[in-house]
C-alpha cells in the first residue's frame, strides 16, 4: 500500500476549498493508501479528527510566522522518508519544505496548484491593479516578483502537477511547466443542502425578504464592492432585495465603511464565516447566487449553490465557463459590469421559469462533478 503525506495550509474546522479537498481525500483514500495529513491549524486540536480514518497533524497558526513554518517543515523532513509521495495542497508555505523532504529522501513530489499565489498577494497588498490574465504579462519586482519566480520553480520541479481546470493548466503552462506533468482533476461537491423551507430558513438567519447571496473570500477581486453598489438600483426594482455576503477577508473593513457610507445597514449583510451545515441553511434561504468574480480558477460556491437549488449568475472568467452554459443552466456577465449584473438578476427575479430551468439543470450540472470522478482520477494519478 503506497504511502502518501498531504500537506495543506488549512482543514476542517477551518473552510475553504482546499480544505474541502483534504477532507475530501482523507475520507475516501484511506482503504486505498496510508495517509496522513499535515495542516496550519486556526485550532490546537479538533475532536472531528477523531472520526477520520486517517491521522492529523496540526501547526497551530498564531504562533510567530518564523516558529510555525519552522515547526511545518521540521515535521515534513521528519515524516518525509516514511512516505513514498508528499502531495501539497498549498502553493508555497507547505510546497517549500514538501519539495526539499520529497529530494532529500528521494520521494515524489505532487503539487495542486488551483491560482497564481503572487498575483493574490499582489491585489491584497495593493501592488497591483491588474486581473490575473493580464497580471502573467507584466514586469513583477521586489516581493512579489520573488513569490511568482519561486511558485513557477516549484511547478517546475514537481513530478506532478494537478489543477482543478483547464483554465489552470494554461496559466501553469505559461509557467513553462511541461505538458506532460499537469493533470487536470475537476473539483468534487460534497455539499450537503439543508432539508429546511425558505420561510423557515430566513427566520433562522433572521434574514427577511427575497436574497441575492454571495460568498468566498472577501477579497478585492472577488467583486463584493460592485454588488453592495448596485442595491440601490436593485432596490428601485424590488424594495425587498437583500444582499447577503458570507465569507472574511481582508477587504472586510471596506466593505463594512461602503455599506455605512451608503446607508444600506438594513439591505446589505456581511455574515462573516460560515461552517457547510450553516452555509446549507442560507442557501436554502436565497432566491439567487451571484459570483462576480475578477478570477475562479474552480468554483466550490457554484457547485454547492447548484447542489442547494439555487440559480446561480456568475462573471464570464474562464474558470466558470467550465460549468456554466449561458441561459441553460446560469448566467454569465462580464466581470464588475454594473449594467450587465443588474439585468441578469431582474431577468431572473421576474422570470419563474427560467429560474426553476437553471434550478433543474444545475443539479443536472453537479452530477459530472461527483467525488467518486474526482477520486478515481486522483487514486490514478497517485498510483502511477
Amino acid at each position: 500500500m503506497k504511502r502518501i503525506l498531504i500537506a495543506t495550509g488549512i482543514f476542517p474546522p477551518d473552510i475553504g476549498g482546499p480544505a474541502s479537498y483534504a477532507r475530501i481525500l482523507a475520507k475516501n483514500l484511506s482503504d486505498k493508501f496510508q495517509l496522513k495529513i499535515i495542516t496550519y491549524s486556526s485550532v490546537r486540536k479538533f475532536a472531528g479528527d477523531k472520526e477520520l480514518p486517517v491521522s492529523v497533524i496540526r501547526v497551530w497558526k498564531k504562533w510567530p510566522w518564523f516558529i510555525r513554518n519552522a515547526i511545518f517543515a521540521s515535521k515534513i523532513f521528519f515524516l518525509a522518508k516514511k512516505f513514498d509521495i508528499i502531495f501539497s495542497l498549498s502553493t508555497l508555505n507547505g510546497s517549500i519544505p514538501s519539495l526539499v523532504g520529497a529530494r532529500i529522501f528521494k520521494k515524489k513530489f505532487y503539487v495542486r496548484i488551483v491560482g497564481d499565489y503572487a498575483w493574490q498577494v499582489a491585489m491584497e497588498k495593493n501592488k497591483t491593479a491588474l486581473l490575473i490574465d493580464d497580471f502573467q504579462k507584466a514586469k513583477k519586482t521586489g516581493w512579489i516578483g520573488f513569490l511568482f519566480w519561486l511558485q513557477k520553480f516549484l511547478c517546475r520541479k514537481a513530478d506532478k502537477v494537478i489543477v482543478p481546470s483547464e483554465y489552470i493548466k494554461n496559466l501553469v503552462l505559461g509557467w513553462a511547466v511541461k505538458p506532460e506533468k499537469i493533470k487536470v482533476i475537476y473539483n468534487s461537491v460534497d455539499f450537503k443542502p439543508a432539508e429546511i423551507s425558505k420561510e423557515d430558513a430566513r427566520k433562522k438567519i433572521g434574514i427577511h425578504g427575497n436574497i441575492i447571496i454571495s460568498a468566498g473570500r472577501l477579497a478585492p477581486w472577488k467583486g463584493f464592492r460592485m454588488l453592495i453598489k448596485i442595491m440601490p438600483q436593485l432596490s428601485e426594482i424590488n424594495q425587498f432585495f437583500r444582499l447577503v455576503i458570507v465569507g472574511d477577508g481582508p477587504d472586510k473593513k471596506n466593505l463594512e465603511l461602503i455599506i455605512k457610507n451608503m446607508g444600506l445597514d438594513k439591505k446589505v449583510y456581511l455574515v462573516g464565516k460560515k461552517s457547510q451545515e450553516e452555509l446549507a441553511i442560507y442557501f436554502a434561504a436565497s432566491d439567487i447566487f451571484v459570483l462576480n468574480s475578477g478570477y475562479e480558477g474552480f468554483s466550490h460556491q457554484l457547485l454547492d449553490a447548484m447542489v442547494a437549488g439555487v440559480p446561480v449568475i456568475a462573471s464570464a472568467i474562464l474558470g466558470n465557463r467550465e460549468m456554466i452554459e449561458q441561459g441553460e443552466n446560469g448566467f454569465l456577465v462580464k466581470y464588475n459590469d454594473e449594467f450587465n449584473l443588474i439585468e441578469a438578476i431582474k431577468t431572473l427575479h421576474k422570470d419563474p421559469e427560467l429560474k426553476e430551468q437553471f434550478e433543474i439543470k444545475g443539479k443536472e450540472t453537479v452530477e459530472k462533478f461527483s467525488p467518486n470522478r474526482m477520486l478515481n482520477q486522483v487514486e490514478k494519478i497517485l498510483n502511477e
